[in-house]
Order: structure tokens, then sequence, then C-alpha cells
């Protein structure tokens, strides 16, 4: 049960994005297309899930004064494996991510996971907690961009949804519709859990 807690509480309970506002750089340069979301959120998990092991598996060893840089050093190693397989499996991402894929080691998200997590807990867990965080991370990825490029590009995953009528929003795609979908996708989530809440109250 204690797993499978680890596992899920990043999807909704403690999203990096929607509920702790983590990454948020990467989230709204990233998020103008589902595949470009799906591409940073896979590199930021497997970054995740590999410095929360490691660092999991030599913290009893880490100097408590040089903790943060020998986290960061950790985390840097994965990011430039991340990018190195990214430059060699799927050019196409990777060019189009750019910049923010080794910027992956400045992610609050990596960092705070392991000096709150992976430096306090055994390698199962800190690997289910890479794992849902990253998958959290994925998932809101996916949402913002799915509505960036549904109703700024008229396209999912590149394939035209609608006629040569449709007219789309363009400015979805462009910076400031980034800040406009996310506080309407975080209103949302606030107003159902709200309802939740006071359901519950009831």
């Amino acid at each position: 049960m204690g797993n499978m807690k680890e596992l899920t509480k990043g999807l909704m309970k403690e999203n990096p994005i929607f509920v702790q506002f983590l990454g948020m750089c990467a989230t709204l340069a990233v998020s103008t297309s589902v595949i470009n979301g799906i591409g940073m959120g896979l590199s930021t998990t497997a970054v995740l899930i590999a410095s929360n092991i490691i660092i999991s598996l030599i913290r009893n060893f880490i100097p408590n004064k040089v903790r943060i840089a020998a986290y960061i050093i950790v985390i840097a190693g994965c990011v430039t494996a991340v990018e190195m397989a990214l430059n060699a499996f799927a050019p196409a991402i990777s060019k189009s991510l750019g910049i923010f894929i080794p910027l992956i080691v400045v992610n609050c998200i990596i960092l705070g996971r392991a000096e709150a997590f992976a430096s306090k807990n055994g390698v199962v867990k800190s690997a289910l907690d890479g794992i849902g965080m990253g998958l959290g991370f994925t998932l809101a990825l996916v949402i913002l961009g799915s509505i960036r490029e549904i109703l700024g590009n008229g396209t999912f995953l590149g394939i035209q949804l609608f006629g040569e009528g449709f007219q789309p929003a363009t400015v979805l795609i462009l910076p400031p519709g980034a800040f406009i979908v996310l506080g309407t996708v975080l209103a949302v989530i606030n107003l159902i859990t709200s309802k939740k809440k006071e359901g519950g109250e009831e």
C-alpha cells in the first residue's frame, strides 16, 4: 500500500506543476505541442528515476556539507546521458526541446525530490517516487500541450483536426498563451478540488 502511494502521489495529490508549481520555466516554454510535452516529460522522468536511485544508494556516504553539490553532480550526469540518448535516437525531439534538456539539471523538481525524498528513503521507494513525480510532470505537460496545440494550431500530434474554415487561436501557442492555458487549467482543478471538499464536509 505504501509503495502504491509513493507511485501515485505525483499524478495529482502532489503534482509537480499543478500543486507544487515547480519547473514552471520548462513547462511554459515547451508545452506548445503534445510531442514536446511527451519528450520533455519522459526525459525528466528518466532523470528523476536515475538520480533518485543513485542518490538513495550513496546518501549515507555523502557529507552533509556537500550534499547539494553532490546531488547536482549526480543529476548533471543523468541529464547528460539522457541528452546523448535523445541526440542519438530522437534528434527531431532533441532539436525541438533545445536548451531545455540541459536545463533539467537546475529543474527544481529534480533537486527537490533528491533533497526531500531520495536522501531520506530506500532505493525502491525513491525509484517509485521518481516514476510517480515524472509521470505527473509528463501528464501536466501533455494536458497543457494538448490544449495549446488543438486550440492554437488546430492539430493533435501534428495531425490536422479541423477543416479549412477553422481559425486557430494563435495566441495560445505564443508565450502569453502558456500563462492563459495554465491559469485556466489551475482554475478548473481548484474548482473541482473545492467542490470535492464541500461534498466531503456535507
